[in-house]
């Protein structure tokens, strides 16, 4: 890599990392192109070299953190021998990310229907289809060998994101009284008991 393109990356990571902590410090309303520009010392120009526009530079930084968060889930799966330990780990590992990387999480579901996304619709959803890829081939592999209950891969991701990403916003939101912790307690085996298969019911 030339120099010019190790300063290109740099100044793109820059950028990144100022828009997050800008969002965390003063939320959607403070989360302007401004904002960035002058706390991370890039000039406009500059800004819109990388990312063609703020929008570019929102939906790049949505596509970073979604990314961080599947990496971490996907690890978390692949760590796991059987069904059970796996679905109880992608659930944890969920809540756990949520809880040490609050700024993150916040970001993503801050960001659910904001313009950028519709804007950058296309490039986010190939993204997430790539990100995703591997867990719903882990889903259909169980699925396939009866050690998950016959649903489609799509419906079995609903019914662990679900819960999830509820428990996640209400505690983000600080509104509800909700404690990860506990939450972590308990939905791996709730959801679990929705998934497994019909012979290991009762």
């Amino acid at each position: 890599m030339s120099p010019k393109q190790q300063r290109g990356e740099a100044t793109v990571d820059l950028l990144l990392t100022t828009a997050l902590r800008v969002f965390a410090e003063s939320g959607q309303p403070g989360f302007t192109v401004n904002a960035v520009v002058s706390a991370s010392g890039v000039s406009l120009g500059s800004l819109y070299h990388h990312f063609g526009s703020f929008d570019g530079l929102a939906a790049a930084l949505y596509i970073r953190c979604m990314d961080m968060l599947c990496d971490d889930m996907v690890a978390a799966l692949n760590r796991c021998r059987t069904a059970r330990t796996g679905l109880r780990s992608w659930v944890t590992s969920y809540l756990r990310f949520t809880q040490d990387h609050r700024d993150v999480a916040l970001f993503l579901h801050a960001s659910a229907y904001s313009g950028y996304l519709v804007a950058h619709a296309e490039e986010i959803g190939a993204a997430k289809a790539a990100k995703f890829a591997s867990i719903m081939d882990w889903l259909r592999v169980r699925v396939e060998r009866g050690e998950i209950a016959p649903l489609p891969a799509p419906v079995i991701e609903v019914m662990v994101m679900g819960p999830l990403t509820e428990a996640a916003r209400r505690w983000l939101s600080s509104t509800y009284e909700i404690d990860l912790a506990e939450a972590a307690r308990h939905l791996p085996d709730l959801i679990w008991r929705s998934l497994r298969p019909e012979h290991e019911q009762g």
